[in-house]
């Protein structure tokens, strides 16, 4: 008698790996990483001298600080987040010598001589949240982009969007982004 054996049922997965590299290959070709940007800005020079620390008079610096309990404060004093954008723009377009013929300030002795030299001081202390932060540095920027916006308007009756490089220049240098910022350290 012949006996029958069953052999076991297999499938053949010798192409299975071939299979799966090609997936593999085709899911890395298509599919697109997006990289974070960051904030840009433009960061201070590499000081190679001694007398790096600028003295800047004090009616020229604008202190802007943040506590641990998320409180925003402007030269002492506590402000609401919508406040900020508005004291910044007062500050940086006061004229306080009276040199700025471009500037609409009221030209007031406790704040800033010119545009080009009125600098923003931002403090935190390191309990202040990452949102509570980037929130004050959009305020600030939102201050110099309208007053930016407004010079390129009366200058050269063009949006920002519009200029050519060198209005573009100019503009920033009519009211350059002056801003320092501070962490403090932990009080505990």
């Amino acid at each position: 008698m012949k006996s029958f054996r069953r052999h076991s049922v297999s499938v053949n997965a010798g192409s299975m790996a071939d299979i799966a590299f090609l997936l593999l290959i085709f899911f890395l070709v298509t599919t697109t990483i997006s990289a974070d940007k960051g904030i840009l800005r433009k960061l201070p020079p590499i000081c190679d001298t001694a007398d790096c620390i600028a003295n800047i008079p004090e009616r020229n610096l604008l202190r802007i600080s943040m506590n641990e309990n998320q409180e925003i404060m402007i030269e002492d004093a506590i402000v609401e987040l919508a406040d900020v954008k508005k004291i910044v723009e007062t500050f940086i377009d006061n004229n306080g010598i009276g040199s700025c013929n471009f500037c609409e300030g009221n030209q007031s002795q406790e704040s800033s001589d010119h545009p080009k030299v009125a600098v923003i001081s931002l403090q935190l202390a390191s309990l202040t949240k990452y949102e509570r932060f980037i929130s004050v540095q959009d305020e600030i920027t939102k201050a110099y982009y309208d007053l930016r916006t407004r010079y390129a308007k009366e200058t050269y009756n063009k949006t920002p969007d519009h200029l050519t490089k060198t209005e573009l220049v100019d503009v920033q240098r009519a009211y350059p982004f002056l801003v320092s910022e501070i962490m403090l350290k932990r009080s505990n």
